[in-house]
């Protein structure tokens, strides 16, 4: 068939990184995009870039950190722009700039971001700076891009639930209890399916740690595998303590053929989709599932021709076990394939968990599979917040039959029953979900629980007492009466009748 010469073709990607520190994160993205132009067969698109869209760096602040790669890597865009935070946003940069290229608003377009927070995070431990560019309050911001909205909904803020970590392994808990398995045969569950995360990463140039764990390595507290936050060891948290950079250059297919770009390198998006569930987890319907995934990966594949049973490659966002699972139900997935694993890089915490950046990872990761293997399809899924922000793409070697399609399907979603979230209540309820941080010796310090009350709302409260501590990381809980004083702090009722974990 003819194709039309807007059509966005995906040409070049490029992964770098590093063990000794020498690059700022500016510097590891001009590496990882010069790698892709390497990469893409072509010549002149650095040079040609209209757009350099880059992806919120925790590492160190840059006011405008796009017009710093340009710089290096030689090009004079017209538009630079930088995200907010969220790791749904390579993805959802993508979409847009795919959508762009096709109405004929950019030609080419670099997406990627870097981090060295290994670098950073040893510096600080020294009471030092690293010397990275600095650019003054002089120099003009980066157009924003994508997304600006909360992250954390004020149920959390109140008790002071913040780090992803502590509120992932309450989704854990929500998908064991509604599944009906014990605490022991949901961990085994969650450790088998990241040993096999692990063996994906143990087979992967740009995988972080590189060696295949066992499940009971990953399930087992020990010095160098401690509790972060019951029921997850650390192996069963995302990685952030890397130095790793992904970029990834998009153009229309009249560029590809005018920079000498050879067909064979060309991956086609084919569809993409983007939706948020709600930013209050005290409004979410139910904690172990997710309605924009659901909605927004259906259209997603509806819109490439596709069916998930159709799906060569899969690279389903993978921070902790609970986002794998909870996505993995609301797509059809299969969590125990092991013809189609769930991750093509071995996922955030093996391949690497870069803060908001690592699907640009497992972007350029899927492109290079499908182009070894022609005529394939994947899918690739983007998580930003606690389970929030969801951004679908759908790939392959062959153009789309009718073009490039990335709909908002946010009104559908908004449709889907929601629950009233209690962020000032007093009284007694039922236990829903719950975890137990624990401090850097393995010692519980605070619990953080779901509570439902008699009227069906849903309030988030916090726990300190030692030994209701050491019960709630050891007993299945789920259910039993909790009382909930107004200021959001929580005891269990007395009586309290706890089964076997």
């Amino acid at each position: 068939m003819s194709l039309d010469p807007r059509t966005p073709v995906l040409v070049g990607v490029g992964q770098v990184d590093q063990r000794d520190g020498a690059l700022e994160p500016v510097d590891l993205l001009a590496a990882a995009a010069r790698e892709a132009e390497r990469d893409s067969g072509g010549s002149g698109l650095l040079k040609s870039l209209d757009s350099v869209q880059v992806v919120r760096m925790l590492s160190w602040r840059y006011r405008d950190p796009g017009a710093l790669v340009a710089e290096r890597v030689g090009a004079s865009p017209r538009h630079t722009g930088y995200t907010a935070d969220g790791g749904n946003n390579p993805q959802a940069l993508l979409n847009r700039a795919a959508l762009d290229i096709a109405a004929g608003r950019a030609d080419v377009v670099l997406i990627g971001g870097a981090e060295a927070w290994r670098t950073r995070m040893r510096l600080r431990a020294n009471g030092e700076r690293p010397a990275w560019t600095v650019q003054e309050e002089t120099v003009p911001a980066a157009s924003p891009l994508g997304s600006q909205g909360p992250l954390l909904g004020q149920g959390e803020k109140r008790i002071g639930l913040e780090p992803p970590s502590w509120v992932y392994p309450l989704f854990e808990q929500a998908h064991r209890i509604a599944a009906g398995r014990s605490v022991a045969e949901q961990m085994r569950r969650s450790a088998e399916l990241w040993a096999g995360f692990s063996r994906v990463a143990a087979g992967h140039p740009h995988a972080w740690i590189r060696r295949e764990h066992t499940a009971e390595e990953i399930l087992t507290p020990s010095d160098s595998n401690r509790w972060i936050a019951w029921p997850y060891t650390k192996l069963m948290n995302s990685n952030n303590m890397v130095e790793q950079g992904a970029a990834l250059l998009l153009c229309s297919v009249r560029a590809a053929r005018l920079y000498g770009v050879p067909s064979e390198r060309w991956v086609f998006p084919l569809a993409g989709a983007e939706a948020h569930d709600t930013h209050e987890l005290g409004e979410r319907g139910a904690l172990h599932r997710s309605p924009a995934i659901r909605i927004a990966g259906r259209r997603a594949l509806e819109l490439a021709g596709t069916d998930v049973g159709a799906l060569d490659l899969v690279d389903v966002y993978s921070c902790f076990p609970s986002a794998v699972q909870v996505a993995a139900k609301e797509l059809g997935l299969a969590i125990d394939d092991p013809a189609r694993p769930l991750t093509v890089t071995g996922g955030l915490t093996f391949a690497g968990g870069p803060w908001n950046n690592y699907v640009s990872h497992s972007i350029a990761t899927m492109a290079a599979r499908l182009r070894s293997a022609p005529g394939s399809v994947g899918l690739v899924t983007a998580n930003g917040g606690y389970l929030t922000k969801h951004a679908m793409g759908v790939y392959g070697t062959e153009p789309p039959a009718a073009g490039f399609r990335a709909p908002d399907v946010q009104a559908e979603v908004d449709r889907e029953p929601r629950v009233r979230a209690l962020t000032q209540w007093e009284g007694t309820g039922s236990l829903e979900a719950w975890t137990v941080v624990h401090d850097r010796e393995g010692l519980p310090e605070r619990a953080f629980l779901s509570v439902r009350a008699p009227d069906g709302g849903r309030t988030l409260a916090i726990c300190r007492q030692a030994d209701e501590l050491a019960e709630m990381a050891r007993s299945e809980l789920a259910g039993v009466k909790v009382r909930v004083a107004l200021d959001g702090t929580a005891r269990l009722e007395d009586g309290a009748d706890p089964g076997g974990a």
